[in-house]
């Protein structure tokens, strides 16, 4: 069973959060100077989403805790045999509850929220009942914990939670009354399975586990020295010698009969693409990604000797150039100030541009650890609370590497100046840290913050966000923002194409190495996102990209000289992360009407 997350990478989602000490942003701005009232069509909407998430919590509790129900702070997920269809008759439950209410309700935005909340129930009970059929139940479950302990021990966390955590390690370790250790669950559900013809993990990731084991341990200790608690000796104890044990465990008794072939059955990897919202088939989404990947590449060879002219680099093909771009690199001491100084420059220009509305306080971005770097090793945002939001941000995290990668493991791809700017744009301003704010400030539903939200829809927003800023960055800056966009169409190609069967590993590394120009590191974490870490999300950026740009035509069409861009892209935000064809809807229904009658 996977961890259910609430979080956003150049991908994944997350509830793990901390913040640079000393930057101005870690300070709490108080909730009345940040958030809106609310209309009262929310509150309503709201109290339909508590039956959802009170479900879910049961289940998942740290990930409850994460959006700010303290409540949960201290509980940790059930693991027991017989989870997956207790969560499913849980969730049966829960959607009759809200089919009712929905039959009964005639507010148009309630209904809205409603079906969104009863669509998601759908395919959470969808997703447990195909990987219950499919899959043999396996967890790393020395990276659970240590998820489970950096959500509470962090400096966005009210230091009044943080004491939970030891509550929530005992649970772990199985030291608090009636608690069982996830190390003995994960292994029982393991077991359990045997002799059914289930798949079982790949070799690759079972071999990222027992590699990345003491780094995490070794990464729960240090949120510990960092936020020291009471009493918490024994339990950090208790953890090291169980996650060792199980370490040993999965040498000896899961890798030798890992599987080598990483692929899924069509019908499960058919449901990957739903569940992150493509609703195309993967025939149709590789055959636009490929079209999308030779235009880009060729826009990236226009511009390159006019980057190359600029920079004085004596070469002229865009993959020697941006070699040549890399070669200027920041080191690690001053990676964050130098994109500080990148992040400062953005908000201005999104301002001048009348791009979109942003916030006046400054952004939180920081260095990954290396414990946050082997669980996500792409650069990402982990959103902040979205529930009694006091102030907390979210942050830009950047990892300096793939420990995944062994000797490979340095990332050369984000660690120079060209590139700041539109991984700056994507994972912050207007890209992820800007929606996942607007939706805290702006009265957003719990329905549209939590449960409409998939990686078309949010990873959309990013790349759309990286388009808008693209004019407004310097030659190189926008050499890099193609390449990124090249990056997304190799995805939407390569992802499909692996777990369809049409290309192999060796072919895929070789076309991120060479066609995109990634550093071995990032080629390596790119495969393992489409083979094991998340089939089927890596295209959601593509296509939730190119549905946000036929909306923006179709908008700028039907408006002419009356369409606004500040107007319109602050209208997008304002629903949250409502799915595609909802988000459709909303512009075709109000903000275009709206828009004819106010000019």
């Amino acid at each position: 069973m996977k961890p259910l997350v609430l979080a956003i990478t150049l991908g994944l989602l997350s509830p793990l959060f901390s913040v640079l000490a000393q930057s101005p942003a870690a300070s709490a701005v108080p909730r009345a100077e940040i958030a809106k009232p609310a209309p009262a069509w929310v509150a309503k909407s709201n109290a339909h989403a508590q039956l959802l998430l009170d479900a879910e919590a049961r289940f998942n509790p740290e990930a409850a805790s994460s959006t700010g129900l303290v409540q949960y702070d201290g509980l940790a997920r059930d693991m027991g045999l017989g989870v997956d269809a207790r969560r499913r008759e849980a969730l049966t439950q829960v959607r009759s509850a809200l089919e009712q209410a929905l039959r009964l309700e005639r507010d148009p935005n309630v209904r809205q929220d409603l079906q969104i909340m009863i669509d998601a129930a759908a395919l959470r009970i969808e997703g447990s009942t195909l990987s219950s059929k499919y899959v043999r139940d396996w967890t790393d479950a020395t990276q659970s914990v240590f998820r489970g302990q950096q959500g509470l021990l962090q400096t966005q966390t009210a230091a009044a939670r943080r004491p939970k955590a030891v509550e929530r390690l005992q649970r772990y370790a199985g030291l608090w009354p009636q608690s069982t250790s996830i190390f003995s669950e994960a292994r029982a559900r393991y077991l359990e399975g045997a002799g059914k013809g289930l798949l079982e993990p790949t070799k690759l990731e079972v071999e990222q586990a027992i590699a990345n084991a003491p780094t995490y341990l070794d990464g729960v200790r240090k949120l510990y020295a960092e936020f020291p608690q009471a009493a918490a000796a024994p339990a950090l104890a208790a953890f090291d010698t169980q996650a060792k044990a199980y370490t040993d465990w999965l040498r000896a008794d899961v890798l030798p009969i890992a599987r080598v072939e990483p692929r899924l059955p069509p019908e499960l990897y058919a449901f990957r693409l739903k569940q992150v919202g493509i609703d195309i088939t993967p025939q149709l989404l590789m055959q636009r990604a490929q079209l999308e990947f030779i235009e880009t590449r060729a826009m990236m060879q226009q511009i390159a000797p006019l980057v190359a002219k600029e920079k004085g680099i004596d070469a002229r093909d865009y993959r020697a150039v941006i070699r040549a771009l890399k070669q200027d690199t920041i080191p690690n001491d001053q990676l964050e100030a130098r994109y500080r100084t990148i992040i400062e420059a953005i908000d201005p220009i999104i301002r001048r541009e009348r791009i979109v509305d942003v916030p006046q306080r400054p952004m939180v971005m920081r260095l990954g650890t290396p414990a946050e770097s082997a669980a996500q090793p792409a650069p990402h945002f982990r959103g902040a609370q979205l529930i009694g939001n006091t102030g907390e941000q979210g942050q830009f995290v950047l990892p300096l590497g793939n420990p995944a990668s062994g000797a490979d493991a340095l990332y050369d791809d984000f660690n120079y100046p060209s590139a700041a700017w539109t991984l700056s744009a994507h994972e912050g301003r207007p890209g992820h840290e800007l929606q996942s704010t607007a939706m805290i400030e702006r009265g957003v539903s719990l329905a549209r913050a939590l449960f409409a939200g998939n990686s078309v829809n949010s990873e959309g927003w990013a790349l759309y966000a990286e388009a808008e800023m693209v004019p407004y960055e310097p030659l190189d800056g926008q050499l890099i923002a193609l390449q990124f966009r090249l990056l997304r169409a190799a995805r939407a190609m390569l992802d499909p194409m692996l777990n369809l069967g049409l290309i192999d590993r060796a072919r895929a590394e070789k076309v991120l190495r060479e066609e995109v120009v990634l550093s071995n590191a990032m080629a390596g974490q790119e495969l393992d996102r489409y083979q094991f870490r998340s089939p089927g999300q890596a295209g959601s950026y593509f296509y939730g990209y190119t549905r946000l740009m036929e909306l923006r035509v179709e908008s700028e069409l039907a408006l002419g000289d009356r369409f606004d861009r500040l107007a319109f892209n602050n209208f997008l935000l304002d629903q949250g992360r409502l799915p595609p064809n909802q988000l459709d809807e909303a512009v075709r229904m109000q903000f275009v009407p709206t828009q004819k009658k106010a000019r």
